[in-house]
């Protein structure tokens, strides 16, 4: 009897510490975790269940871990948060599969991504041809972020399609970004220097969507 109302006591004691844990490392949706914080998640769950099913285990052999790895998780989300190159290294960048409506097969198989798996993202996306796709990025997440071709109006009236990438993260230039809207790095200084930011590094993140830049600068 005493050792089922431990199991009891473990259980309800270690879901609400499950539950402070993720919450401290942040608030993400289950789409959009990245394979780390899976990983942490998985242990973590790992840790819960092993406790829950050895009772006569000292329960600090369950807690020292699963701290230690909720104390790992927010350096490395606060190293993130200052270094593009880890959160490259921890989230991936963003792949175009769709651009200018081709299909970009070499992205495809960078990121061992199908066809079957680009038209099953499609259709959740209400998009029943690929020829109606003008851009697809394919997230960090895995999710599918899809613009359709505009209308024969919108083309009439002169409107230019562009698939708002960051030129500028971090005081960084995207080179790769600059050359998937056809422009050069020389062409954003000076588009930028006109503007009056002649300091890369101070901008924070810099975008450009038909012929219109978004521009933050850095907090001082």
């Amino acid at each position: 009897m005493e050792e089922y109302i431990l199991i009891i006591a473990r259980t309800i004691f270690l879901y609400f510490l499950i539950l402070f844990i993720f919450r401290v490392m942040g608030k993400r949706e289950i789409g959009e975790l990245s394979v780390l914080d899976l990983v942490v998640f998985i242990m973590i769950a790992e840790m819960a269940v092993m406790a829950i099913e050895n009772p006569k285990d000292p329960l600090i052999h369950s807690l020292l871990p699963m701290f230690l790895l909720m104390g790992i998780q927010i350096m490395l989300a606060f190293v993130s948060l200052k270094s593009e190159r880890v959160r490259d290294l921890i989230d991936g960048k963003p792949s175009v599969i769709i651009n200018n409506g081709k299909i970009d097969e070499e992205a495809m198989r960078k990121q061992r991504y199908n066809f079957d798996d680009l038209l099953v993202q499609l259709r959740e996306k209400n998009v029943k041809n690929v020829a109606d796709v003008e851009f697809a990025i394919l997230e960090h997440s895995g999710k599918l972020s899809v613009f359709e071709k505009k209308k024969e109006e919108g083309a009439l009236a002169g409107e230019e399609d562009s698939m708002n990438l960051p030129l500028i993260m971090d005081g960084v230039i995207q080179e790769e970004h600059i050359q998937n809207i056809g422009k050069t790095n020389l062409w954003l200084r000076q588009q930028l220097r006109a503007l009056g930011y002649k300091d890369i590094q101070k901008i924070s993140y810099c975008s450009y969507d038909n012929g219109v830049f978004f521009i933050d600068l850095i907090d001082e």
